[in-house]
């Protein structure tokens, strides 16, 4: 009698175990696929659905690397540009080469430094643009720690310079342009993150973390803009060959400037690997790939991923001191 109503029992359990474990293969491969679209198929909205060409793109350290990359390709586009970033000579020389490359396109440059914090920078460049129809707004200024460096050891004046232009400085201009998009019911808002604020990073903590506010920031901002027209997009990258990331050969997984930018303005409103995170995306195909890998089967937060970062990490800070030892300089 006993091994009827185990039988009994047995039967429906191992079902209803088959069924969701085909259930979650499923949904994974249903992920997959819509990964594969999104990376490689599917186009992303056009850039006229912000705003009309002849209109304002605003874009935060244009200078250098991807925010460069930025100002030119959306001129390129047709929008004029309003370039801010630190240094007014290379704000001047890039002006000058987008007016040479694009006669029918304008630009406007604003030099401050986004770490100074001065309220009378942000006025000045409210004042700039308060008459301009600004359709984007591209907010690209950051800052990393010098080389990975533990918290406790960090210094406080590169701790502070991180939270004040990652995070600070970036809500500022936002508030200064996003009301005029909201007035005219449209417009793109895109704020650069990085792998750092979806992976935990120990050795760049501080940096980490304010890229983590970024994404979380994004989202709830997305969300509100949303019913007003506007559209906010966080673009989530790995490494890229720039200044900040001191790498200068690129490959399948670190492209150029020029070619990361082009495919996150060819994805507007596509998750790439980003799926599950509203107003998010991976742009890059081998970033958009690690990206859903970490999301659909590691995870960001285990203690595995979180401590092979460490690991990777403290081998870059170990050859950065190793360096500067032979070049004679002083690191944290």
């Amino acid at each position: 009698m006993s091994e009827i109503v185990q039988d009994v029992w047995e039967k429906p359990l191992t079902t209803a175990f088959t069924l969701i474990g085909v259930l979650f293969v499923s949904l994974k491969i249903f992920s997959f696929w819509r990964l594969i679209a999104s990376l490689f198929i599917l186009p992303g909205a056009s850039l006229s659905k912000f705003g009309k060409k002849g209109t304002w793109a605003v874009v935060t350290g244009a200078s250098d690397g991807i925010g460069k990359e930025y100002a030119l390709q959306l001129a390129a586009k047709g929008f004029n540009v309003v370039l801010v970033s630190r240094t007014q000579s290379k704000l001047d020389a890039l002006a000058t080469e987008i007016e040479y490359k694009y006669s029918a396109i304008q630009t406007k440059t604003f030099a401050m430094d986004f770490a100074q914090n001065k309220d009378n920078d942000f006025a000045s460049l409210g004042s700039l643009v308060s008459d301009l129809e600004v359709s984007i707004l591209v907010n690209n200024v950051g800052l990393s720690h010098n080389i990975p460096v533990p918290f406790i050891q960090t210094p406080e004046q590169e701790m502070k310079d991180i939270i004040t232009i990652n995070c600070t400085g970036t809500l500022r201009v936002t508030q200064l342009i996003a009301p005029g998009m909201v007035q005219r019911k449209h417009g793109l808002i895109l704020n650069m993150a990085s792998f750092g604020g979806v992976l935990p990073t120990p050795l760049l903590a501080t940096y980490s973390g304010s890229k983590a506010f970024l994404q979380y920031w994004s989202t709830a901002l997305g969300s509100e803009l949303k019913p007003h027209g506007v559209h906010v997009q966080c673009i989530q990258s790995y490494l890229v060959t720039s200044a900040m990331s001191k790498i200068r050969r690129s490959s399948a997984t670190i492209p150029t400037p020029k070619q990361f930018v082009r495919a996150a303005l060819s994805k507007i409103g596509r998750s790439g690997g980003a799926q599950g995170i509203a107003y998010t995306s991976s742009p890059w195909w081998t970033h958009g790939v690690m990206h859903w890998a970490l999301l659909a089967i590691t995870g960001t937060t285990s203690s595995i991923v979180v401590d092979k970062n460490k690991g990777l990490h403290e081998d870059i800070r170990k050859r950065a001191l190793r360096k500067a030892e032979r070049e004679g300089k002083k690191v944290a």
